[in-house]
């Protein structure tokens, strides 16, 4: 089975050194025109998932969302989480360190996409 969002080491490194320091986290990708492929790295419980939210998967325990309108665009790609060397314009919890989380995709194999798990609701976390 595939799964719809994986993450490099460097990512995988950062959310335990970020949970670690913060707690059990939530990664949220917003689908907006400015930081677009930025998800947002929050401690999990202080962002509110808005009921068409998704949840995708998990990642170094970290549950990885997105709105429902965004995966619309989303859904045939497996999201790749890393990490860059950038400061963003948000609150995201990577910020102090002058990296940031990046989304990446690849499309999936037609042999892949009948196995694909779909997403819940992200009001289920």
């Amino acid at each position: 089975m595939t799964d719809r969002v994986t993450a490099t080491p460097d990512a995988l490194d950062l959310l335990a050194r970020l949970a670690a320091k913060h707690g059990p986290l939530v990664l949220h990708l917003s689908g907006g025109c400015c930081d677009g492929t930025a998800p947002l790295c929050l401690p999990r419980g202080e962002f509110r998932m808005g009921g068409g939210d998704l949840c995708l998967g998990v990642v170094g325990g970290t549950p990885f969302c997105m709105g429902g309108s965004a995966f619309a665009y989303w859904e045939h790609s497996q999201v790749i989480l890393d990490v860059i060397l950038a400061r963003g314009g948000g609150f995201s919890l990577e910020a102090p360190d002058g990296v940031r989380f990046t989304a990446k995709s690849r499309l999936f194999t037609d042999d892949e996409l009948p196995g694909l798990t779909a997403p819940v609701p992200a009001a289920t976390l």
